[in-house]
Order: structure tokens, then sequence, then C-alpha cells
């Protein structure tokens, strides 16, 4: 198919068609272009892409147009997407909302680290889609406010990543509890620790999709890689990336780095909020709700911004701290550059660090020459381009430590989410677990 296909070419009702148009998607993405005839056929799909290739519209629509005239009871949803992160669930809902209004279906979030009621009540009242994740729509199915004898499609998304937070045993239970001659779609960009095992025991007769590699870099994404000689000239760097005009994520290693850096920058009149696994709920929302409106214009994360998280027009993704490996890399570097639009990303690099961030940029597939540089070398000052106004501080860090300090579980680290496109009208939200 060529890049001029259209959605209903592709048998997508005029309905789902006209909600998108709507938004401003008129162009399906090849990963769209590829699965959506035989999903909404009802086939079993096994989807490969790279992040921000368009995945979360790819089971979207289909998961809308299959369950139009379903049949809707309390606690017994027709449709089932299944996500890591409370970050991405609440992404995958903001994209499935529009689409199901336009067939009066209703869709429910289920993640946990809020209380279950206002969820177990949506149950109640009926609900025809639920995205879930694993750890809280199981403790609902132990109390038997959701049964999932109904579901007619499962979707899972990010599979790969289930299995890195080893959530692979309770996505095994849940999907056992689904109807086996139900339609499931299974997103992974890879089929390693245990995916494939999913693969062969719930998909039936599948049709595989892959576009791209499983982590192929992104060609609209251009990769910086800046040395300097010490950690001053680093810490005059960061604070010069960090004072553009556009949007940018910057990633620590530490949640005590990234709570610092954003007041440091804030202090120093550049409005950052930070993003890590000891807020609370609604210091999440707040500050990533800042990030998504312009109010700060930093993001200071560490890795749980790395999926999950998708906000129109970030420029820049800074690794202010290398990651310790590809694969978190190219996760982190995904924030920027999504959906065909273009973004940059610079990796700061103290002279320890050299060598191991060399290898990590092989393995990761990115060729660049690193540059030696302080804050006021050229390309520098290009990448960055206007600095924007001092701004006295007004936005700050909501660093409110969660209830439950000590409950650490992998779950919290997030991963990505997914956008159609920049400036589509899609925010980003925020979930747990």
């Amino acid at each position: 198919m060529t890049t001029e296909t259209t959605f209903a070419d592709l048998g997508v009702p005029a309905p789902l068609v006209n909600v998108l148009a709507a938004g401003g998607i008129t162009a399906p993405f090849p990963i769209q272009i590829d699965t959506l005839p035989d999903t909404l056929a009802g086939r079993d799909v096994l989807g490969r892409g790279k992040t921000g290739s368009g995945k979360t519209l790819a089971f979207s629509i289909p998961l809308v147009a299959r369950l139009a005239s379903a049949k809707r009871r309390p606690a017994r949803p027709t449709g089932l997407v299944l996500a890591p992160t409370r970050e991405l669930a609440t992404q995958i809902t903001a994209t499935l909302a529009p689409l199901g209004a336009g067939y009066g279906l209703t869709v429910t979030t289920i993640f946990g680290g809020v209380p279950q009621t206002r969820q177990a009540a949506a149950l109640r009242s009926g609900v025809d889609i639920v995205v879930a994740c694993p750890g809280r729509l199981e403790d609902l199915m132990r109390q038997r406010l959701i049964s999932l004898d109904a579901v007619e499609i499962t979707v899972l998304d990010e599979a790969d990543h289930m299995a890195d937070l080893g959530f692979l045993p309770g996505v095994t239970r849940i999907l056992a509890a689904t109807p086996a001659d139900g339609q499931r779609m299974m997103f992974s960009a890879t089929l390693d620790n245990g995916v494939d095992k999913l693969v062969k025991r719930f998909l039936r007769n599948h049709v595989l999709h892959s576009v791209d590699g499983a982590n192929s870099p992104v060609s609209e994404m251009t990769h910086h890689v800046f040395h300097v000689a010490s950690s001053d000239a680093k810490t005059e760097l960061v604070h010069r990336l960090a004072s553009g005009t556009g949007r940018r994520i910057l990633f620590m290693r530490t949640k005590h780095h990234a709570r610092k850096l954003a007041r440091q920058l804030t202090e120093a009149g550049v409005p950052s909020v930070d993003l890590h696994g000891n807020l609370s709920q609604p210091a999440r929302d707040r500050n990533l709700a800042a990030f998504a409106a312009g109010t700060a214009r930093v993001l200071v994360a560490t890795d749980i911004a790395a999926r999950g998280v998708h906000v129109d027009g970030v420029q820049l993704v800074v690794h202010v701290d290398p990651p310790t490996e590809h694969k978190a890399y190219l996760h982190r570097s995904g924030r920027t550059a999504r959906a065909g639009s273009a973004g940059d990303v610079v990796t700061v690099v103290l002279p320890e660090q050299r060598k191991d961030t060399s290898a990590l940029m092989r393995k990761a597939g990115i060729s660049v020459s690193p540059q030696l540089v302080t804050a006021a070398s050229d390309p520098v000052v290009q990448l960055v381009g206007d600095i924007a106004p001092h701004q006295a501080p007004a936005v700050k860090p909501a660093s409110v430590p969660t209830a439950q300090p000590r409950a650490r579980r992998s779950g919290r680290s997030v991963r990505s989410g997914r956008g159609q496109r920049a400036g589509r009208g899609q925010r980003a939200g925020v979930g747990r677990r």
C-alpha cells in the first residue's frame, strides 16, 4: 500500500474516520496500514514496532469498531486493554475515549496508587472497555468486582515491558480468564523474556506485522553527544540546555537528583517540574499537567517517564545522566521526534563515562561523533536557540512523598506512550503501577 492510503480504504467505519479527522488525523501510519485490515476482520494479530509508531490507534480503532454493537452489562466489559504502567493506561484511555464516544461506548481506566472506590463504581454502572494495569485488575477480580468472561477482544500493549517489570505471571492469569475464542491483539517491541510463550499460548493463527526494527532509532531524531571536562561544566551546560523556549525533558538516574535539579532550574528562572517514583499520585498529575500545559517548560524525570508519557511538541531530550543500557536510551529518547515530528537528543558525558557511553551508543545503533563543549560552545548555542525570558519562581515542583515509600515496586517505572502526531490534542496523563 502507498502513503496515500486512507483510513476508509483500510475498512475503518465512517463514524471513526470522522472522529479521527476532527482530531487532525487523516493519514494512517505504516503499522496501522499493515494491521487494520486483519484486526478489523477479527483476526489475532502480533504487532511489532518502535516507539511512537502509532500502535495505540492501531488497536483502538478495531477495538471500538468491533464492539460498537456489544451489550453493556455491569462489571462485565466486552473489551480489555492491558498496559504495564498507569501512565500508559491513561494515555490509551485518552485515545480510546473519543473514538468510543462516537458509538456510545464507555471506557474506564483501572490502576493502583489511588482508591478503588471510583473504579468499582464505574464497573457496577456498566462499562464497555476497561484499560487496566495487571496488579489492580487482579485485585478487583479477586474481590469479584469485575468478571472477564464476557470479554470479546483483549489487547496486550507493550508486552516486552510487562516482562521487564515482572508482570507476566499476572498477565497470564488475566488472559486465561478471558474467553478462549475471543480476538486477541498483542503489541511488543521484542519477543524475549517470556513474551514468546504468551504468543504461543494465547494467540490463535495470528498474523505478524513488524514495522522497523525492535529497537531501531527514529530517523527524524538528531543525536548529540556532548563531552564535558568537569562536573561544574556539566552543571552549566545542563542549565543552558534547559533554558530554551520549547518543551524539554531532562533524564536523571535518581529521584533525589531529579527533584534537586527541578528546584534549581525553577529558582534560576526556568520553570521546571519533576516526575519520579517518590511523588504521590496528585503530585504526579499536577506536575505532568503543568508540563503539558506549558506552565513548566522543563520536566526533570527518572526512567519513570521513559515510557508511557506523551506530551505534544517535546523538542529536546537530555540524558543528564546517561542510562546504563541501550533500550533505556532509546525509550527515553523516544519522548521526542514522535509520529513524524522532529526532535533532538543530547547525552551529557563526564570524562569517566566516555567509554561506557560509547558502548551504549553502539548497542543502540546510534552513530554520532562526540563533541567537547562548554555551555558557550557554538554547537550548544545553535541547538538551544532563543533563550526563554527569565521567569520568577512560581511553579514549585510538587515533591510529595507517597504514603508508602517502602512499597517500591518495579511497576512504578514508566515507559512509552503513544501519540499520533504533535498538535493533535492528545495530552499527557499519569497513572500508577
